[in-house]
């Protein structure tokens, strides 16, 4: 007997063992998958050791036959340090930006005009149409097949204009194509550093028609000539015709055109076919999705669907605006405004973890003193002028310049900055490597200084307590925004 309770304590001990370690190790194991998400971004941020932040403007230009692609160098110190590659693309009026895809998500910001652009997903539906756009479509294909043309398919179409933030998650194709009377001006920042791109830390995409030809060259501003570093080509230049005729199974003339280099037209085209397609009631739609009701095509959709599941890719939204005045975040009369978007407003980037702001500054209003959590900061000046400053943890200033409109500069991690508009105001747009950004301010009503007790501050900085009190309370209500010259002694 004595043996036999000897036997079931020491299988009962091992299982309890056995639970334990597979409990630890299951612990371990989503541990390890939680930082590989970021474990590259993690590696990246540990070069971040800068001494000298810079604004910077594109140094690399590439000119298309519709317009103009502007590269700021990856390379340089603080680019690294975030892990990003900012760009600039300009689309004149008529243009389509050819189609293309590339390994990270790339976070867009419309700066100017309007269009159109269409996003592929594999798998997804290859029309958005209401229910009655779908009988429309019915009779128009029975027309065209009677004129002996054959009716177009193709997945959702979406209309963009200026202050839109459009996301591009990795490996998605897409095109843009500009139906405005004015150019149209897209600031992008590619996440180098995210999950979805396992190749290596440079930019680069993956063209579907036309592309920088092996002979061409991309100039930069100070009027050198570089090599063209072959990172936006036309992947089926270098397929065998033949296959790609049986693949398509399309004559080979028609994949010779398809694999044509076409110098001279460059990623962005002048459009010489009309550009008619399928494409949702834009007024009415837009309408009802920015008073919080679903458009007519998406409550057909959903009607149509019945299944109750959440949003997936294919009818996930991928743009918000951010120039709604009556929207905004965070507003104060005296000092200005900003807009945010994150994963909350903007569910696709969680995926993409990435994240934007619009900040409007009125002429000599601060942005307070802070830092920022859990996430570094790219900032693009898009009108105005300001006085900012960064310091880093040894207490030196690594920058103290004042930037301009057109220049851009990163704000690392944890690194705390501060910004003073200038006499004409500023207005300002910010992309952070997180999906949910955190910054911890340290003046204002919401600072880690307010929360702090008299005592520890008489202390820490050799004050009086009447002092102490002053400098936790003289920006009475204000917060992330300060407005200019208000003293109180």
């Amino acid at each position: 007997m004595a043996v036999t309770t000897k036997l079931l304590l020491a299988i009962l001990l091992s299982a309890f063992l056995l639970s334990a370690t597979n409990a630890v190790r299951d612990y371990q194991g989503q541990q390890g998958r939680q930082e590989g998400q970021r474990g590259t971004r993690l590696t990246e941020a540990q070069q971040c050791r800068l001494t000298r932040l810079t604004a910077s403007q594109p140094t690399n230009r590439i000119e298309s036959e519709g317009g103009v692609t502007e590269l700021w160098d990856e390379n340089e110190e603080q680019f690294q340090c975030a892990g990003v590659a900012p760009m600039r693309s300009v689309i004149r009026r008529n243009s389509l930006s050819l189609p293309n895809f590339h390994p990270m998500p790339r976070l867009v910001y419309i700066e100017r005009g309007q269009g159109l652009i269409g996003i592929t997903y594999p798998g997804c539906a290859e029309t958005f149409q209401s229910q009655s756009q779908t009988f429309q479509a019915g009779r128009e294909q029975r027309e065209e097949r009677g004129q002996g043309r054959r009716s177009d398919q193709h997945q959702k179409v979406h209309r963009i204009r200026q202050g839109d933030v459009v996301a591009l998650p990795a490996g998605a194709a897409h095109w843009c194509y500009n139906d405005g009377e004015e150019e149209l001006v897209a600031v992008s920042i590619n996440d180098l550093n995210h999950r979805s791109n396992q190749l290596d830390q440079n930019l680069r995409a993956f063209y579907l028609a036309g592309g920088v030809p092996e002979s061409g060259r991309q100039q930069t501003q100070a009027g050198q000539r570089l090599q063209s570093r072959q990172r936006f080509q036309n992947i089926f230049r270098a397929f065998d015709t033949e296959l790609m005729a049986e693949a398509f199974n399309i004559p080979a003339e028609i994949v010779r055109r398809m694999q044509e280099e076409q110098s001279e037209r460059g990623l962005i085209v002048n459009v010489r076919e009309g550009m008619r397609m399928i494409r949702p009631d834009e007024e009415e739609g837009e309408f009802e999705q920015e008073q919080g009701q679903p458009g007519r095509g998406q409550q057909w959709w959903e009607e149509a669907t019945g299944n109750g599941l959440e949003e997936n890719i294919c009818t996930m939204k991928i743009r918000t605006n951010l120039e709604h005045r009556t929207q905004a975040d965070i507003f104060s009369r005296q000092a200005g405004k900003i807009n945010h978007v994150n994963r909350q407003k903007l569910p696709i980037l969680k995926y993409m973890d990435m994240s934007a702001s619009r900040g409007t500054l009125y002429p000599n209003a601060l942005l307070t003193p802070h830092w920022s959590v859990n996430s570094h900061c790219v900032v693009y000046v898009q009108r105005g002028e300001a006085q900012v400053q960064v310091v880093d943890h040894s207490g030196q200033q690594v920058m103290n310049d004042r930037v301009n409109q057109g220049e851009m500069f990163v704000v690392p991690q944890y690194f705390a900055s501060t910004v003073r508009a200038g006499q004409n105001g500023l207005e300002f747009v910010v992309w952070r490597t997180s999906s949910e950004p955190m910054n911890s301010q340290l003046a204002g009503y919401t600072s880690v200084i307010r929360a702090m007790p008299v005592e520890v501050l008489t202390n820490a900085y050799q004050i009086s307590p009447n002092e102490a009190q002053r400098l936790k309370m003289n920006r009475g209500g204000e917060s992330f925004l300060l407005s200019p010259q208000r003293r109180s002694f």
